[in-house]
């Protein structure tokens, strides 16, 4: 599959992996439809793309919204006459510990709450469900052949005080198995759907993290270094052009050598 002329969907894609993405991809001739809640990046992004000769337009999009999410497909058929690709990268964390207790008494003093675990699974898999299924029905309907992503993480393995967030991320890199077994059961032979399990990126937010915690991070990465955001995206443009990558989860870490980083 040709990276030229293909039509992608990326959600949160106005910043961080799902900005890298979009540049990428629109730099090998794709047109993009980002779809994202903060209008001004969003904007910002697009401008990039079309300041250097490239196709985008966005979308206003809360991910956990059945009717934005349809909406943002609509906006990719209607402006490109396509969908082949979707990435959705919104997602969000909100790190805590199941239980913390008191060094004195040994009593529970706080622990997670339901907001944290609900909120992270409504952005997270919820909003990625909704993404996926609403572009199956456009692509199945309109034989638009193309690839589903999932956005796992090095934490599908387990990060302590991510209950919530590797929770998520556990069951996204294990989703391409899932569809691609359903799709064919039901002879749909040319939408591929692949996970990309990113490591410790280099987003201006870890960047900006508190520098003896990174150093301890990058302790547990062989490459010695974050990874640059233009690595996930070419990941990305490698699985598109592949059709034999599929149904699989691919790893883009560096080298990591556990995702058990105490918090």
């Amino acid at each position: 599959m040709q990276i030229d002329n293909v039509v992608a969907v990326i959600t949160g894609g106005a910043s961080g992996i799902g900005e890298a993405i979009a540049i990428n991809l629109a730099k090998q001739g794709a047109r993009i439809v980002l779809g994202d809640l903060n209008k001004d990046l969003l904007e910002q992004v697009v401008n990039k793309i079309t300041d250097a000769g490239g196709k985008a337009v966005y979308q206003i999009c809360n991910v956990t919204k059945d009717e934005d999410v349809a909406a943002l497909m609509d906006k990719a058929v209607d402006t490109y006459g396509s969908l082949n690709v979707v990435v959705p990268c919104a997602g969000i964390i909100r790190d805590g510990l199941f239980i913390s207790t008191d060094r004195e008494t040994g009593k529970v003093k706080k622990s997670m709450t339901s907001e944290q675990f609900r909120q992270v699974v409504d952005i997270n898999l919820t909003g990625t469900f909704i993404t996926l299924r609403e572009a199956a029905v456009r692509m199945i309907n309109n034989s638009y052949k193309g690839v589903l992503f999932t956005i796992s993480s090095v934490q599908k393995v387990g990060g302590v005080g991510q209950l919530n967030y590797s929770s998520t991320k556990a069951a996204l890199a294990m989703w391409p198995k899932l569809l691609v077994g359903e799709f064919q059961m039901k002879n749909i032979k040319d939408i591929r759907v692949v996970s990309i399990a990113p490591g410790y990126v280099g987003t201006p937010m870890v960047k900006g993290m508190n520098q003896k915690a990174l150093g301890s991070i990058l302790s547990q990465v062989h490459l010695g270094r974050l990874i640059d955001p233009d690595e996930i995206a070419d990941t990305i443009r490698y699985a598109v052009t592949n059709e034999a990558v599929n149904a699989t989860c691919l790893e883009v870490t560096g080298g990591t050598i556990s995702g058990m980083i105490a918090k």
